[in-house]
């Protein structure tokens, strides 16, 4: 099937999207707001609200643009907040497994495949590592090259000091069971390996997700696993949606005490839970009694 949609005017989608039933209370501030953000990016915010079996979209809820637009703004600041408490988690971990193998194997441990499950897998990643270290600009990689020529590539606390999350989340994952391991599992509060694992490579995705201004509202993320016996009060409610934005938050809540117990993660989330429009806390799996948590107190 040939794709056959044209581009049309700020005022043609204006058009469009009245004639499918939503409303406009200011049409010359929408003109602004689609100015300014694509017509394809609200869409996502529009969708939940269309009925979308049918070829015209037709709204099926009585809802406005203005609405959408504050739905958009919420996503907005709650993308932020994740992001920077992602960036807090990430450095964390990124400490964590550096010490923990640099103390037990050494300066370049990385470079190590007797440490590793599957050797196809090292070798693809230890490739991706060294492209990550060729597109470095940081001077603690540039020194290192000028000053040492064995080993070629640098230690441990520099290559993956510059290594994406993604990346160090596939080495962590790949890397044998071992003390070390546990070690850092312990540290953040959990005893099954096999959870820390998914958790690096949930908060990956949900930062990448942030970092490219995705949509974290309503969106299905990958499931991630709750801990059954956690060293810290999590969740008493496990019934909750593992691959909804509410299970990820506790998680990210949970490490967050553990790693900076001055953390306003909290209070900022339930502060910004209170703007949260159209009702739609239970699209992100918020539960009613959400706020009665240990976790979130």
């Amino acid at each position: 099937m040939k794709y056959s949609k044209l581009p049309i005017t700020i005022a043609e989608q204006i058009e469009k999207l009245k004639s499918r039933g939503l409303r406009f209370n200011n049409e010359a501030n929408a003109e602004s707001y689609l100015s300014h953000i694509s017509y394809y990016r609200l869409r996502a915010y529009t969708y939940p609200f269309q009925d979308n079996t049918n070829t015209n979209q037709p709204f099926n809820v009585d809802i406005s643009f203005e609405q959408i637009i504050e739905l958009y703004v919420f996503d907005r600041r709650l993308r932020l907040l994740i992001f920077d408490a992602i960036e807090k988690i990430e450095i964390a971990l990124r400490t964590q497994i550096i010490y923990h193998f640099s103390l037990n194997h050494g300066s370049h441990w990385q470079l190590k495949p007797e440490l590793y499950r599957d050797p196809m897998r090292f070798a693809n990643h230890l490739d991706s590592l060294q492209k990550e270290i060729d597109r470095s600009n940081e001077t603690f990689i540039d020194h290192y090259k000028q000053k040492y020529t064995n080993p070629t590539e640098p230690p441990c606390w520099m290559s993956l000091e510059v290594s994406s999350m993604g990346l160090l989340s596939k080495i962590f994952q790949n890397l044998s069971k071992s003390p070390e391991k546990l070690a850092i599992t312990n540290h953040f509060g959990l005893k099954d390996v096999t959870v820390i694992e998914n958790w690096i490579l949930c908060f990956s995705t949900l930062r990448n997700i942030c970092a490219h201004h995705g949509r974290v509202w309503n969106r299905r993320l990958i499931k991630i696993k709750l801990p059954t016996n956690p060293t810290y009060p999590f969740l008493n409610e496990k019934s909750v949606y593992p691959n909804k934005l509410y299970a990820t938050l506790s998680c990210i809540s949970y490490i967050l005490k553990i790693i900076g117990p001055g953390s306003t993660f909290n209070d900022r989330l339930k502060e910004l839970m209170k703007t949260c429009p159209l009702a739609q806390t239970k699209e992100m799996g918020f539960p009613p009694n959400w706020l009665c948590e240990e976790l979130w107190k």
